[in-house]
């Protein structure tokens, strides 16, 4: 496991969790989600894939990068994907997101209250959850997979014409003005095969509920994994917070508004670091650790600001994670997204943006799947470095020649 830095609270900041009350203040309390049975089981599942996808990510990062995923996020693009997937195809999707042992109707059923639930829960706290879905203007799309996600998770279903090159701009305004422009660009180009992309876009804003004073903000050290230090904008302060301790970690439970949404924040304990939280990661242990909270009457809390985008290719986290034949051109089935079939899952995109400081937070998240329809052409993107050759067509004969590291053009 590579080494990173303790920014683990990325992976947990749009899940629910306990609140915790000051006892000099009386505010509303946290309002209770009273989710069906089979909905309770639908967050497990999905809490267990973002763990796992989380560490997938987190073994392909470089060992320095600051890493934030939204699994709330890939789960819903993925989940709309999945309604057009068929044979082994839909199976490997179910078993990749946690899934099996629901039906197609449970699945949809409980992710439409989960929106529905997540978005007004908290009047305090900004919570928004967009899907779209752009398909090729010649392109045809069975009627009952727009109709599914259209009634289920909301979706905006649009032809677009993938040749014009404003189409990836209207895209991109879409993404933008979903996540108030904290994540403005999630596509760079439209492939030739490209036939259809499925879009979510998380926009989380929160007003602490206890606010840290800026006047308290100092410069303090941050002690990196390599043994160097730097210093950063720490806030402090002191009160009645949700606590935890045991062999490998500290814990501590922040909430925003009302209390229904908090920012729980793992840091490991002298001897320990942030990887061998990582290790003990799991679902079972994160709800373990969750009931051993207890109210501390005075934690005097030192936390830095801190600021950050990510973006990641999810193609090869998702084929580990046993979903490889819906990336697959000759096997993957979604047929019903178009009976014709030959569609398979070209890339999937994610892109998040976090910002902390003494007033809250604001997180956003996209992810994007890109559907190819096999047989459409090769696409060639000169987009790196490369060589040109200028010849003559009958001696062959080779006229210049050159390498372009970094295009220029003057007028």
């Amino acid at each position: 496991m590579k080494t990173i830095k303790s920014i683990i609270p990325a992976l947990l900041i749009l899940l629910l969790g306990y609140s915790c009350e000051k006892t000099n203040v009386e505010e509303p309390g946290p309002k209770e989600i009273n989710l069906t049975e089979k909905g309770k089981i639908l967050v497990e599942a999905d809490n267990l894939f973002g763990i796992n996808l989380f560490k997938e990510v987190l073994e392909a990062a470089e060992p320095e990068e600051n890493v934030m995923i939204s699994p709330l996020s890939v789960s819903l693009a993925l989940a709309m994907t999945y309604n057009g997937a068929d044979g082994d195809t839909k199976e490997a999707m179910e078993k990749t997101l946690e899934l099996s042992g629901f039906t197609v109707d449970e699945i949809n059923e409980n992710y439409k209250l989960l929106i529905d639930a997540l978005a007004s829960v908290d009047p305090k706290v900004l919570m928004s959850i967009a899907n779209s879905i752009w398909y090729k203007q010649t392109f045809e799309v069975e009627q009952e997979f727009i109709n599914v996600n259209q009634n289920y998770f909301y979706a905006e279903v649009a032809p677009l014409d993938f040749n014009d090159p404003d189409a990836v701009t209207t895209i991109n305004n879409w993404v933008a003005g979903k996540t108030k422009n904290k994540i403005t660009e999630i596509l760079d180009y439209i492939p030739a095969d490209a036939v259809m992309y499925l879009i979510n876009a998380i926009y989380f804003k929160g007003i602490w509920k206890y606010e840290f004073d800026e006047s308290d903000t100092e410069e303090k050290p941050f002690y990196l994994s390599d043994g160097n230090t730097k210093d950063v904008p720490m806030m402090v302060q002191e009160g009645s917070f949700n606590y935890l301790s045991n062999d490998i970690l500290q814990a501590v439970e922040m909430p925003y508004g009302a209390g229904n949404y908090s920012m729980i924040i793992l840091l490991p304990q002298s001897n320990k670091t942030a990887d061998d939280i990582i290790d003990r990661l799991s679902n079972e242990n994160w709800n373990r650790w969750l009931s051993e909270f207890y109210e501390a009457e005075k934690v005097q809390i030192h936390l830095p600001k801190f600021r950050f985008e990510y973006k990641n290719l999810l193609n090869d986290e998702l084929k580990n994670m046993d979903m490889e034949i819906a990336f697959d051109p000759s096997n993957a089935d979604f047929s019903k997204i178009n009976s014709n079939g030959g569609l398979y899952i070209s890339r999937v995109i994610h892109k998040s943006f976090i910002e902390v400081n003494e007033e809250g937070t604001e997180a956003a998240a996209v992810t994007l799947v890109e559907m190819f329809r096999s047989g459409g052409g090769e696409t060639f993107i000169v987009n790196k470095p490369f060589i040109f050759v200028i010849k003559e067509k009958y001696t062959n004969s080779i006229i210049f020649m050159g390498k372009v590291m970094e295009p220029e053009y003057e007028d």
